[in-house]
């Protein structure tokens, strides 16, 4: 039983760390490193703790692979640094088990977002010299990651 409550408990913490990133992201558009190494490190503790650690290397696998993706398209600037950084480590995170279920909530968290911008509700940032606009998406990842926490897919084991 000490293992479920020590891996709730982490949980807890990362949906913190994840919603502390997001209000920073919706104030500055900015993502720091120190949140995404603190968010690995405790992927990393919580795969100890819930017995998942047997899936480690799949989870980094699916990080890397969806990592690579998204530098390609970071380097066509349709996505932020930050948001790699962000999006890679939850990945890390729901690894292959859970990441249907993560990518649909982001949909629906990135659409939802979409929308209250595009009506008003939300704050944009217009890209320099350039008609587009953008919003920030560490509120959709977190959004997500949060979702799967609370549906319990990363239950120890």
């Amino acid at each position: 039983m000490q293992n479920v409550v020590a891996s709730n408990l982490i949980l807890v913490i990362t949906a913190a760390v994840l919603f502390y990133a997001a209000l920073t992201d919706l104030k500055r558009y900015t993502i720091r490193n120190e949140i995404v190494l603190v968010l690995a490190l405790l992927f990393f503790v919580h795969a100890f703790v819930s017995g998942r650690w047997t899936s480690i290397a799949w989870n980094i696998g699916l990080s890397a692979v969806i990592l690579v993706m998204l530098i390609y398209f970071y380097s066509h600037k349709l996505v932020g640094g930050g948001d790699v950084k962000l999006l890679t480590v939850a990945l890390l995170w729901v690894g292959l088990d859970c990441a249907l279920p993560f990518a649909v909530l982001l949909l629906i968290s990135a659409t939802i977002h979409t929308l209250a911008a595009k009506i008003g509700w939300a704050d944009t940032q217009r890209l320099t010299g350039d008609d587009r606009r953008r919003i920030p998406f560490a509120p959709s990842i977190a959004t997500a990651l949060i979702g799967i926490f609370l549906l319990g897919c990363l239950r120890p084991v």
